[in-house]
């Protein structure tokens, strides 16, 4: 078996996402990386001659030990594993730059085979290269978000949430994937106090111990005392002292508006925010290029880059691999501690 100094190297199941922007290229690029590839064991799930075309892209060489669909996976292997399903051909079936119903099956082929694969307890991570939300629809028109995806692929009913991860801050949210008018109406004591349960075993299992979370208000200003709604003093208040007792390190609620910057210069390790882009708009104005998306709750972490497929710049080798980097180290990171989100409360 494979260790390092503080023990056996975790394996990481991985996921090639949609084909026609840039992850072939950055699936290729990331693989060949001599510290990624030293630090943990990868199964590869996709199609090689996809692979090979994003490493003609990205200059790259993934040196990845390629094997068929159905044989057995090597328990061991000094180069990355590459499942080949034989699913996508460039060749023929490849439109750059646009989203189709053959890029969302691929992609959903792929995640639904990693997710598995390490929901049978033969991985203790899963991380993919980004696919593109209309494609997956297009293959599957249940397809919400992938916390619905993943739910649907491996059976799981317990509560899970998306985490954005930026050089070492973290943003959770209370809701996610609705409408903005419907977003007050689900603010409620319980669901913050889950979120903020999710949120804490998360970020120990990524070795924050304790977590300090800020929780930001709906409200402009926080509601000002009232002012400009009760939602603070009803709802979200009472909720964090709810968490304080039961030992959470968290504090609010806060200005949305300045919260971010207190997180930022250190007085936080997160923020929780009460919709969507409250806190993804200050997360990708802080860094872009280096963001990490986190699904958290399930029996094992998944990661990928926070950003999308870039189609405008697919086939162009210019890909920026910061976020991908981040992504795989976080996956990485969170499977070596053997906890991922196994922890996670409901």
């Amino acid at each position: 078996m494979e260790t390092r100094a503080n023990g056996p190297l975790p394996t990481i199941a991985v996921a090639m996402g949609d084909p026609s922007g840039i992850s072939p290229e950055l699936m290729a690029r990331i693989l060949a990386e001599p510290d990624l590839r030293a630090a943990a064991r990868y199964v590869v799930f996709g199609d090689k001659r996809l692979l090979d075309l994003g490493a003609a892209d990205g200059k790259a060489d993934p040196d990845v030990l390629v094997i068929k669909d159905g044989d057995e996976i090597p328990a061991e292997s000094a180069r990355p594993v590459f499942v080949d399903l034989g699913n996508f051909d460039p060749a023929t079936t490849l439109q750059r730059g646009t989203a189709t119903l053959a890029g969302g099956t691929f992609a959903t082929e792929n995640f639904r085979r990693a997710l598995r694969f390490a929901n049978d307890g033969k991985a203790d991570a899963v991380f993919f290269t980004p696919f593109n939300k209309a494609a997956m629809r297009f293959a599957y028109p249940g397809y919400d978000d992938e916390i619905r995806f993943v739910r649907d692929a491996i059976g799981f009913e317990g509560p899970a949430s998306e985490f954005n991860v930026l050089d070492g801050l973290w943003n959770c949210r209370v809701t996610s994937h609705i409408p903005l008018s419907e977003v007050a109406a689900n603010i409620t004591q319980e669901r913050i106090l889950r979120s903020l349960t999710l949120a804490d075993a998360n970020l120990r299992a990524a070795g924050f111990n304790p977590p300090r979370i800020a929780v930001a208000g709906i409200n402009p200003h926080a509601g000002d005392g009232g002012n400009f709604g009760r939602d603070e003093i009803d709802t979200i208040e009472p909720a964090v002292k709810a968490a304080k007792a039961k030992g959470f390190t968290v504090e609010g609620p806060f200005p949305s508006d300045t919260v971010f910057l207190r997180a930022k210069n250190g007085d936080f390790d997160a923020v929780l925010t009460m919709y969507h882009d409250q806190g993804q708009i200050a997360m990708k104005l802080i860094g872009f290029d280096k963001g990490v998306t986190l699904i958290g709750g399930f029996p094992f972490p998944i990661c990928t880059p926070a950003h999308g497929t870039a189609y405008e710049i697919a086939g162009k080798g210019i890909a920026n691999l910061g976020a991908t980097r981040a992504a795989l180290t976080l996956a990485i990171k969170m499977a070596s501690e053997g906890k991922g989100a196994r922890k996670a409360a409901a």
